[in-house]
Order: structure tokens, then C-alpha cells, then sequence
């Protein structure tokens, strides 16, 4: 569905920041960052339509982001286009396969039914120590080297970003690749090429790299 018929169906969402995002999780005691076109604008400096802000947080720290939020932001359960409550008081200390719904690989947030909706955070595999790619989970890298920091706002780095939009490859995504290319070093240009041979050997952006 288009944009118009998706608001019509899920209602409509609050334009958010990164600054938004870091002010919402000031003294968060878990992992968090940004994922996402936000994350490949900060890297570059090339400035983009952003629909939305990905803000991120391990799976496995449900617990710890149920318990931040709380009293704050509602939080539910997405998942294939049907949506959940998860009530702060239904098993708060419970992981995330127990509690969200089948397939779930994110939560949507807002105050409450009368606001807008404000978050799409997504729930990450990985550890505090490693991040791990959802897709294919032999493909890992420290935490610290997947992550970096631009005015006090930890981001996914960009070649990570690149190979998650590599599968859909809409053309806002080609967009991202064209503009964020010339920016990578040689390091972030072969771990990417590496990443796409193994997942998607076909992918046009293979020649470009």
C-alpha cells in the first residue's frame, strides 16, 4: 500500500531526529543506535527524504528498553502488518520470543492512541560484544567496529547499512548506494563486496565496487 492508504489503515507518524532518539535514550543502560538512511546521512554529510529514523537495540535487551520506556511510550508488537500491545505489566522481564509476536524483528512506539506513532525501533540479533547480520548470522563483526559516533549518536556504519538495503535494492536504495560510494575506503568497500558475494553473488552493485 502507498503511503496515504498505509496512514489510513495504521495512523499517522511523528517526524523524529537523531537528536530526538538521543534525548529518548539518555541513560538508557542497554545498546542503542541508529540505523538506516539517518545513518548513511550522518556518514556522508549528502542530505536525503527521510519517511522515518530506525533507532536499534539488541533483542536479547527487550527487558532493559520494556523498563526505559515505561510510563513513557507504548510499546507493540509489529510484525507482517499486524500489531500487539505489549503492556508494561504483561511478563516485563520476559525475552522477546516469549512476548512479541511470531516473526517480530521490531516494536512501534508513541504516547498513546490519541498521538501519533513516533518509533519503529528494531531489535537486533548480537551481543554487547558482537553485532551479528540477521540474514546471515556467519556474518559478524565486533560491536565497537560496527558501530561509530557522531555528536554524542552511536550509527551503523555504512557499508553494514548498505548491505542491509542490498536486498530490497528499491531505487531510493540504489539512490543511497550511488551516494554513499565515494565515501568508502578501500576497507569498506571490500568488506561490502565480501558481504554481497556471500549473500547476493548476482547484486548489480558489485560491479561498482
Amino acid at each position: 500500500m502507498d503511503d496515504a492508504e498505509f496512514e489510513k489503515v495504521y495512523g499517522v507518524w511523528e517526524p523524529r531526529t537523531p537528536d530526538d532518539v538521543a534525548r529518548l535514550f539518555a541513560d538508557y543502560p542497554g545498546t542503542w543506535w541508529i540505523a538506516g538512511g539517518w545513518a548513511l546521512e550522518a556518514f556522508t554529510g549528502v542530505r536525503r527524504h527521510h519517511e522515518d529514523i530506525d533507532p536499534s537495540v539488541l533483542r536479547d535487551e527487550l527487558p532493559l528498553l520494556r523498563r526505559h520506556l515505561a510510563g513513557r511510550l507504548h510499546i507493540w508488537t509489529a510484525s507482517s502488518g499486524a500489531l500487539k500491545p505489549l503492556l508494561s505489566e504483561d511478563r516485563p522481564d520476559a525475552s522477546a520470543d516469549e512476548v512479541l509476536l511470531e516473526g517480530s524483528g521490531q516494536v512501534w512506539t508513541r504516547p498513546d492512541a490519541a498521538h501519533p506513532w513516533e518509533y519503529d525501533i528494531l531489535l537486533s540479533p548480537g551481543s554487547t560484544t558482537e553485532w551479528i547480520y540477521k540474514r546471515d548470522q556467519t556474518i559478524r563483526m565486533p560491536m565497537a567496529d560496527a558501530l561509530w559516533s557522531k555528536d554524542g549518536v552511536r550509527y551503523l556504519q555504512p557499508e553494514i547499512q548498505l548491505l542491509y538495503k542490498s536486498k530490497g535494492q528499491r531505487p531510493k536504495d540504489d539512490a543511497d548506494f550511488d551516494a554513499t560510494l565515494p565515501f568508502l575506503d578501500e576497507y569498506r568497500r571490500g568488506w561490502l563486496r565480501a558481504a554481497l558475494e556471500r549473500t547476493l553473488p548476482e547484486h548489480d552493485w558489485l560491479r561498482k565496487l
